[in-house]
């Protein structure tokens, strides 16, 4: 097992308008050749922008970073390798050439990124189980309990059906909006 606590945020260059498949690819072959407990989280930073098109306002996304790709990674030479040979893949940014590893980003920077894209720059400690009963600590549904009805760990959400009224609604939450129900 890899001591993540050595993972950290890198940038990849890639080519201008293939980050979605950069992402796509990197993610499958973390997946296909067992390196999911190096290569963790792929993102694409975007914006939500409207704009005028036709004569209509429409939103759209936008890259915050064309031709970027932030990964979470643990660094080794296999590691490095998998990523740098991904398809599209340029190359990492501050790395200095001639097979040298790139600097990561600073914690700060990739907090505030990732609180622009709405995700935690740490992975929550927690884990949760489907039918498990938590406190909602934040939000229009906090001090209800609830039971977990769904969990997406790869965006840190949580769907959690709460009594209100006398019906079952379902709240969707993030794991720190969230506390364990002591027995």
């Amino acid at each position: 097992m890899v001591e993540t606590s050595k993972k950290q945020w890198y940038v990849l260059h890639t080519y201008s308008g293939y980050e979605d498949k950069v992402k796509s690819d990197l993610l499958s072959r973390a997946q296909s050749m067992g390196m999911q407990d190096y290569i963790f989280r792929v993102v694409v930073p975007e914006e939500s922008k409207v704009e005028t098109v036709r004569g209509k306002k429409e939103e759209v996304e936008e890259k915050v970073f064309p031709g970027y790709v932030l990964v979470e990674m643990v660094m080794t030479d296999e590691s490095w390798f998998i990523v740098r040979n991904t398809p599209n893949v340029t190359g990492f940014v501050g790395s200095h050439g001639g097979g040298s590893k790139p600097s990561p980003l600073l914690d700060e920077e990739i907090e505030r990124i990732l609180a622009q894209q709405g995700e935690p720059a740490k992975k929550p400690t927690e884990n949760y189980e489907l039918g498990e009963e938590v406190k909602i600590s934040e939000g229009a549904f906090a001090g209800m309990i609830g039971k977990i009805t769904d969990i997406q760990p790869d965006k840190y959400k949580l769907y959690v059906s709460v009594d209100m009224f006398g019906r079952q609604t379902t709240a969707e939450l993030d794991y720190d909006q969230v506390e364990k129900v002591s027995d």
